[in-house]
């Protein structure tokens, strides 16, 4: 061979994909040699797929497996500890593996996507399609393409574990996951609700508050570690005690029979309203309008940050000009960061 073939043959190579990275990073990792530093490459057991959901549900299926979507955008610190943390252990990265065909879809991606109508979509339309609104956004789907488990941000690794379970072993058709969950044995904690003096207190009627502040909810569960983390750290610090006191909060055991009368005006109780909500997680934030209409929620494991800014996502009324939180909260660190405040999305 010639010195000139070995050349050609060097610089092909060096437009090959690195450690299975996506067609979309390689543009990143080859412009001037640097590599995107929000980049989080993916576990190559990852499915390479040319994205049309329907061959891609049928061919998970031919193998007994699921179709998992994965959510994500660069520079997303939850996305990074999914990665890191969830896939970096052994057991829940296997029966990951295999139980699902896993398929990461860029939030902000310009892929072209074939959903389950056969319309071909870019992918930041797909994502906004399926409401997509946090990363990590998780879709668990069976065999017809159906949702069997959302999961709206980071699941920690005890819970994702439950939840791959659940999916994998198609546990949907004998018990709803809630209920499922609660008979799983819940990790370490403080065994309580962490009642404040400052909250709504019985008897809850909450269809008649004769207040204009917007109404929190938060559903929590006594054996709760992420409630106790929510209580004893994010909402002790001065940002968000300020926060909290421009709303009307009541905090509910998720799974007692407490008498509630809801914000609709149904006299109800806390387990029945959570389920009639869909509420699968503790702690799970839902905000409601001084009319008494859900205007968003927090489902996952959340640092204070993010706690923060979902309050004043609804205090400061931005919800209704920017249906996207994601943009939302990237620019209002923007914001605080120009004002001199640093950000530290994991404190």
């Amino acid at each position: 061979m010639t010195l000139r073939f070995f050349v050609v043959l060097l610089l092909l190579m060096a437009t090959l994909p690195v450690n299975g990275a996506e067609p979309e990073q390689d543009k990143n990792v080859l412009q001037a040699g640097l590599v995107n530093p929000g980049f989080q490459p993916k576990p190559d057991w990852f499915k390479q797929s040319f994205l049309d959901l329907r061959e891609d549900i049928s061919e998970a299926s031919v193998h007994g497996k699921r179709v998992l979507l994965y959510f994500y955008q660069d520079g997303c610190p939850y996305c990074k500890k999914l990665l890191e943390t969830n896939f970096g252990l052994r057991d829940i990265s296997e029966k990951t593996r295999k139980a699902m065909d896993v398929i990461a879809i860029n939030m902000w991606g310009d892929r072209q996507v074939t959903d389950l109508t056969g319309a071909s979509v870019s992918e930041k339309q797909f994502a906004e399609n399926m409401k997509v609104m946090f990363t990590p956004t998780l879709l668990f789907l069976d065999e017809q393409g159906e949702v069997v488990v959302r999961l709206n941000g980071y699941y920690p690794p005890h819970k994702f574990g439950a939840v791959v379970d659940y999916v994998g072993q198609h546990k949907e058709k004998e018990i709803s996951f809630r209920e499922y969950w609660a008979k799983l044995s819940p990790p370490a904690s403080s065994g309580k609700l962490h009642q404040d003096k400052s909250y709504l207190q019985e008897p809850y009627r909450l269809a008649n508050r004769n207040s204009d502040k917007p109404l929190l909810v938060l559903f929590e569960q006594k054996e709760c570690e992420p409630c106790d983390e929510l209580h004893l750290d994010a909402f002790k610090r001065k940002e968000s005690v300020e926060l909290l006191k421009r709303f009307d909060v009541v905090l509910l055991d998720m799974w007692s029979k407490t008498a509630v009368q809801t914000p609709g005006g149904v006299d109800s109780n806390a387990a029945e309203w959570s389920k009639q909500l869909n509420v699968q997680y503790a702690p799970t934030m839902v905000m409601f309008d001084a009319q008494g209409r859900e205007v968003f929620r927090t489902e996952a494991y959340l640092k204070t940050f993010h706690t923060q800014s979902a309050l004043d996502y609804v205090l400061s009324g931005a919800y209704r000009t920017q249906p996207s939180f994601q943009r939302y909260i990237s620019a209002r660190a923007d914001e605080l960061e120009a004002r001199g405040i640093h950000i530290d999305l994991m404190d």
